[in-house]
Parts: structure tokens; sequence; C-alpha cells
């Protein structure tokens, strides 16, 4: 069981928790830079890079969007820093 926790971790690596919600990306996402946010069932996706966006929304509330907006632009830069480490193979070449 514990292989199975790390390989989740390892192919949806958690960025930061927020009021319940996961931020998170998946080991084959693709640019531009977004993040997913997951609650309960729900998600999210947001743009970060160049700008904050949301791109798409399957159930989460309007309020817990607004939220999500708000995390997201107090920690763009944690953000985009963990894509970097994740991704750097997906940049070479890509100016982020």
């Amino acid at each position: 069981m514990a292989y199975l926790k790390n390989f989740i971790k390892t192919i949806m690596p958690t960025i930061f928790y927020y009021l319940g919600m996961r931020f998170h990306f998946y080991s084959n996402d693709h640019l531009p830079i977004h993040v997913h946010v997951s609650v309960d069932g729900s998600e999210a996706r947001f743009q970060v890079y160049p700008e904050i966006k949301l791109v798409e929304n399957k159930g989460l509330k309007k309020r817990e969007l607004r939220w999500a907006e708000v995390a997201i632009e107090e920690n763009k830069e944690i953000i985009i820093a963990r894509w970097k480490e994740h991704f750097k193979d997906k940049l070479d070449g890509n100016k982020v």
C-alpha cells in the first residue's frame, strides 16, 4: 500500500493544501503552466502563467473558485517553481 501512495504522489504531485482544497498537477501535464484544484471529488484547472485564469471547472462552487484563485495569486511563484522543477525536461527551449 505504501508503494501505491508513493506512486500516486509521483504522478500527481501536490503543491499545497488550502481550505481543504488540494493544489496539484499531473506528471503528464503540458504547457502553459497550470494547476489543478481538487476538493470533494470536484476539480478545476487554472492557468498560472502568463496570467491566472480559470480554464476548466468540473464541479467546484463559485466560492471555492474564488478561494482557489486567491491561493494561486498568493502562491504563484511557488507553483511556477514547482512546475519548473518537475517538468524541467518539458521546458527545454521554452521561456517561462
